[in-house]
């Protein structure tokens, strides 16, 4: 028999799974209906929207952008240099009651091989109730942009999973993409969160919080759950993203020339970009690893405190190794950590990564998660690239695809207008 501990800690999990419906999920209920139907005329997004955008986002209780990441998506975005036209920023539905939705379309580049592909990535789609069967007239011209060859969904819920697929998206095929992996750093918080999330009140709510925060700590001291290394001859060092320097581009080279495998770029000037955003409130970090006096690998952690629960949740947001050595992956993630437990998160996470970075994770006995669906779905622009993508092998997708790290989310309401 399992000790008592893991059987506890394995009900708290199983229950916060049953209570998984979000309210973003909620969202998107295509089935919503108005006491009159609701008529309203989709058009491109301009940056006069903003407001109107960001309003409709309010309603639904969405993450809130700022202005001056808009200009950074579609002003100084690197997949835009050398463009000759204007950028497409994405699309509204528009009626009598304004803007009541949203879909942004963020342009990407990727290599694949000896090929350089440019992608277009959804962000921040948002339908009032009344108008929700419309949707998919929103993602319609999403997935007939010209110039495009790689579609990217890599923040749908289950009900825009589906209408993707409806436009013959895929899901990434790479194995446990939407199952999260993470450690608990600190029980009593993680406990209170659990509480908080399952909804228990009272006397039981605390006996329940106490019991769960008892059994976390002693599954994981009995069992070892936390990343450990004993490799020697390596050097680690954290840096903030603006200091990223050329050193990355030799690891960026280095890696292409390892094997065809489907990356999104991460050139220095890009790396720069995609997680330097203004007003975001996450913090980030890069964890660089070294050996010899050049660079082998690095980690970039993401930090936030969920609004909610007020969990304070730290999550590997990208990594690249030379060689996918093992040995550096075992020393970042026990570097991360580190790292996390130092600045006070509550819990460490890890979404998506290709298997042997996954396998490095579970030698650590890590708690894990699901996603209602698999968040991450592709469609290329022809059908010998959608059959060579079909292939695991083929990906390396993680959170730093599409705009699942991309997108800032503004520290509070004021910030969002600047």
């Amino acid at each position: 028999m399992r000790p008592i501990e893991i059987r506890i800690v394995s009900a708290a999990l199983a229950r916060i799974r049953t209570h998984k419906t979000t309210p973003a999920t909620r969202r998107f209920d295509l089935d919503a209906r108005s006491d009159r139907p609701r008529k309203a005329k989709r058009r491109a997004v301009l940056f006069t929207d903003f407001e109107a955008v960001a309003t409709l986002k309010r309603r639904q209780g969405l993450s809130l952008d700022s202005l001056a990441n808009w200009h950074r998506l579609w002003q100084k975005n690197p997949a835009l240099s050398g463009g000759s036209k204007a950028p497409c920023l994405g699309w509204v539905l528009e009626s009598e009651d304004g803007i009541v939705g949203y879909l942004g379309s963020i342009p990407l580049l990727y290599q694949f091989g000896d090929r350089i592909l440019s992608a277009a990535a959804t962000t921040g789609l948002a339908v009032d109730p009344a108008y929700r069967a419309l949707t998919p007239s929103l993602v319609s011209p999403f997935f007939h942009q010209k110039g495009v060859d790689l579609y990217l969904a890599t923040s749908a819920t289950e009900i825009t999973g589906k209408i993707t697929k409806a436009f013959k998206g895929e899901f990434v095929p790479q194995r446990e993409y939407g199952t999260v992996l993470f450690w608990v750093l600190d029980p009593v918080r993680f406990a209170s969160a659990v509480r908080k999330k399952i909804g228990a009140q009272g006397v039981f709510g605390d006996i329940a919080e106490k019991v769960i925060s008892i059994a976390l700590r002693g599954d994981t001291g009995l069992r070892r759950r936390w990343p450990r290394c004993t490799t020697n001859g390596l050097q680690v060092a954290d840096m903030h993203v603006r200091d990223i320097g050329p050193e990355f581009e030799s690891l960026w080279i280095h890696k292409l020339a390892e094997r065809k495998r489907l990356l999104a770029f991460r050139t220095p000037d890009i790396l720069r970009w995609h997680f330097d955003m203004p007003g975001d409130r996450r913090t980030t970090r890069v964890l660089c690893c070294y050996s010899g006096g050049r660079l082998r690998g690095y980690a970039i952690i993401q930090t936030e405190i969920d609004r909610d629960t007020g969990l304070q949740r730290s999550s590997l947001a990208d990594m690249l190794l030379e060689n996918d050595a093992p040995h550096l992956a075992t020393r970042l993630f026990a570097e991360a950590y580190e790292y996390a437990e130092g600045i006070g998160s509550h819990v460490l996470e890890v979404l998506g990564f290709p298997q042997f970075i996954r396998n490095t994770c579970l030698e650590w006995k890590p708690y894990s998660r699901e996603y209602p669906a698999c968040p991450f779905l592709y469609k290329a622009s022809d059908q010998a690239l959608q059959a060579e993508l079909a292939n695991e092998n083929a990906w390396y997708a993680s959170p730093y695809d599409g705009d699942t790290t991309l997108s800032a989310r503004a520290a509070d309401t004021a910030d969002a207008r600047h």
